[in-house]
């Protein structure tokens, strides 16, 4: 038996795909609302989102000296978008109803409620394994 028998990929669990709700706006022919299909997405991705949404910025009155900047709001909607299984933020027709060109503006467009939106970031984190938020993170940084 190797060492390393425990680690093998044939060991690790595969992460079930989660549903949501984020908008009380679409409902079904019963009336409730439509759920929303989501994946687990891995750590590169999230790295790679991170990189596309972080920009150096200058330090104030330090000649260059930069720091990282994410743009959270960026950052949640591409996680959103990347996550998104059903439905398919991608198809052109879905786009053109809501008169957008984006998977990023559809998600704006159909989760159009600032409550609403904010619980869908919230549950999207949670389901995506972070215990705190990215602006709890940025809190505590700053603290």
């Amino acid at each position: 038996m190797s060492k390393f028998t425990l680690f093998m990929k044939s060991n690790k669990k595969t992460k079930e795909n989660g549903f949501y709700a984020p908008t009380t706006s679409l409902l079904d022919e019963k009336g409730n609302p439509v759920e929303w299909e989501f994946r687990h997405i891995t750590s590169k991705e999230n790295d790679d989102i991170r990189e596309s949404c972080t920009t150096d910025i200058q330090v104030t009155g330090k000649p260059n000296l930069y720091r990282p900047k994410v743009n959270t709001n960026r950052y949640m909607t591409q996680m959103i978008v990347k996550s998104t299984v059903v439905p398919d933020l991608y198809d052109v027709e879905l786009q053109d109803s809501y008169g957008v060109k984006t998977p990023e503006d559809l998600v704006y467009a159909m989760v159009d409620d600032a409550g609403e939106m904010q619980s869908f970031q919230m549950w999207i984190q949670k389901f995506q394994g972070f215990t705190k938020s990215l602006e709890d993170k940025i809190d505590d940084a700053k603290n």
